[in-house]
Order: C-alpha cells, then structure tokens, then sequence
C-alpha cells in the first residue's frame, strides 16, 4: 500500500513539472509588410526599446501608456528566451532574449507595424 501511494505521489508531481516545463510562450508568431513578428495574443506586434538595458524598462510613465507592456501575470514562469522583469512601479513584464516587449498604442489591428523606427529610431519590431 505504501509503495502504490509513493508511486502515485511520484507520478503527480512529475506531471506538475511536465506541464510547468511545456507552459506555452507568452508571444505567437505573426506576419508583417516586414516579414514575422512576435505578438500578443491578440495578434498585436510586439516592438522592444533601444533604451532599455540589462533587462531593465526605460519606458515608464507617459511612455508606457503609448507604449503598453506585455504583462507577466503571478503565475507565470520564464523559459525558451524568455524572463520576466520586474518593471519601477514593481508590476511584471515578459522580456525575449533580455529585452522587455511592448505594443503600440497606434497599432489599430494585427499586423500593423506603426511603432516600428519611431523616435529616430529607437523602437523595432520584436522578431522570434
């Protein structure tokens, strides 16, 4: 008896790894005028910041209200390229290969790619 219940105890934990190890990345990949793009998962284009560094957010404030974050929510757990920063105001981001994701608030519908070179520049599209 004891041993049937080790080897049940076993068997769910094991799962529980399983599926935290498969967790699904926070982007899908999605086409553009300038080829694929990570996005949201409502198709919207993902752009990172030439000003953001280490894995750190240098967009806050007015900026990050033209330029939403992709949320990390509690549960969460990083992998394949990518981590989850922890932003000024203390709320979480996704970041992919070390630099954190955001939309554009101009950005009507997927596959728009407004954001892209804006501010001389210093925005481009995210690409897997």
């Amino acid at each position: 008896m004891k041993t049937s219940i080790s080897l049940a105890l076993a068997t769910a934990v094991s799962f529980v790894f399983a599926s935290a190890a498969f967790a699904a990345p926070p982007t899908k990949t999605g086409t553009t005028a300038k080829g694929s793009v990570l996005t949201d998962a409502k198709g919207m284009t993902l752009y990172t910041f030439d000003k953001d560094a280490d894995g750190k957010s240098a967009c806050n404030g007015p900026c990050a209200t033209n330029w939403p974050v992709l949320k990390a929510e509690a549960g969460d757990a990083a992998g394949d390229g990518y981590t989850i920063i922890t932003r000024d105001d203390g709320s979480k981001q996704w970041a992919y290969k070390g630099k954190p994701l955001y939309t554009f608030a101009k950005d009507q519908k997927p596959g728009d790619i407004t954001g892209d070179g804006f501010l001389n520049g210093a925005w481009h599209l995210a690409q897997p």
